[in-house]
Order: C-alpha cells, then sequence, then structure tokens
C-alpha cells in the first residue's frame, strides 16, 4: 500500500478495491488522476483509493499516471538528539528538494539539506522511506517521489535558511518541541516519525 498526499488528503493505493464505506475506490490502471485531484482540490472527493490486484504493479502503475520529479532530504540528528526543522509557507518541515542530474539521490539529500539550512558534516545512517505527494508547477500537477534519509552531524555553527527558497528560519528542535513542530507540519512529514514519538511517548526515537 501507498499514500499519495494531496495537500494533507492521502489518496491510497493499494491492493483492495473496497477499504470501507467512506471510500470511492478507482482502478488505478483506468483511473484519470488528474481529474481525481482536482476534485479533492475543490473539495468534492475526501477519501479516494486507487485498486490493482498486483501489488508489484503498484507503484509502476502509479508512477506512469502523472509527471514525476525525483526529490530527496533529511531528517537530521545533531550530538544533543535534535531533529533540524526548517519554517516555509507557515509550516514547519524537514529540508528536501529536487535531484540534479549525474549526481546519486544521497549526493542530493545531502546537498539540498547544506543548501537549505547551511549545516555541515553530514553522514548518512540510515535509509527511512520514500513520500508522495502531488503539487502544482506553472499550472500543471506533478508528483513529487521523495527520498528520504536520517542524517547525523556534529555540527553546531550558525543556520542560514536558504531565503530565496522560500525558507524564513532553520532550527534545531528538542524532543518536545519537534512534536509540537509536527502539529504544525505535514502529513507526509509526519509519517517519518514512529507513532511513539508523535504521541509523546518515546525519548528513544533515533538511532
Amino acid at each position: 500500500m501507498y499514500k499519495v498526499f494531496v495537500n494533507d488528503i492521502p489518496i491510497i493505493v493499494s491492493t483492495k478495491k473496497e477499504i470501507g464505506e467512506n471510500y470511492t475506490s478507482f482502478p488505478l490502471k483506468t483511473v484519470r488522476l488528474k481529474k481525481v485531484i482536482r476534485k479533492i482540490l475543490k473539495g468534492k472527493l475526501h477519501y479516494v483509493n486507487l485498486y490493482h490486484k498486483d501489488e508489484n504493479k503498484l507503484l509502476k502503475l502509479l508512477l506512469k499516471k502523472m509527471k514525476v520529479v525525483t526529490a530527496a532530504g533529511g531528517m537530521v540528528v545533531n550530538s544533543k538528539k535534535e531533529i533540524l526543522f526548517i519554517y516555509r509557507n507557515n509550516r514547519w518541515d524537514l529540508p528536501k528538494g529536487k535531484t540534479e542530474k549525474n549526481e546519486s539521490i544521497e549526493e542530493s539529500a545531502i546537498r539540498e539539506v547544506e543548501e537549505e539550512t547551511g549545516v555541515k558534516n553530514l553522514e548518512i545512517t540510515r535509509f527511512i522511506t520514500k513520500t508522495y505527494h502531488v503539487f502544482k508547477r506553472k499550472g500543471k500537477l506533478k508528483l513529487k517521489e521523495t527520498y528520504w534519509y536520517e542524517m547525523h552531524t556534529d555540527y553546531d555553527g550558525e543556520l542560514v535558511p536558504e531565503v530565496k527558497e522560500g525558507i524564513k528560519k532553520a532550527k534545531w528542535k528538542d524532543l518536545e518541541k519537534s512534536q509540537k513542530a509536527l502539529k504544525k507540519s505535514y502529513a507526509n512529514i509526519k509519517m517519518l516519525f514512529p507513532e511513539k514519538f508523535l504521541a509523546g511517548k518515546s525519548e528513544d526515537w533515533v538511532a
């Protein structure tokens, strides 16, 4: 199963035709995805399930439906176990950005985090997951596939938000402040954190 976020509304992509009475289901192979997304944006649809019987083909069929933009980013943790957040468009977010030609996904993730926050000495410790969300660029709907990595750093210098990218703040946040920030974040960002962390019940939230 996959989730594709339209703003904070998830489109479910699964092998099941029926997942609940509130959901409108469409066959993934033939659905006019952009039409469905526009209905969601207009508030005419709230619960959507796209289904196909073969789980191995779900992602392949999904990525054929729209222009895909590949991005990469990081959940950066310092020696104090604080997480690096950025503030953009009135939401707390994690740094990420579009991959460039002739660089690996990992290289993209490190470069984008450095550019957006000014942090240095980054080391990738593990791959977390991929997230999917729809955005509009020059009037056209596109699907962003973002690769997320956990990163560690011993950097304790000044953070410099990338203003030209609309980033107003770059801040280290401890457990309590991170949980508060996530309440004013995006649904796909919350997916990167364990449920216990979101509920404020766990301090053992990073390796």
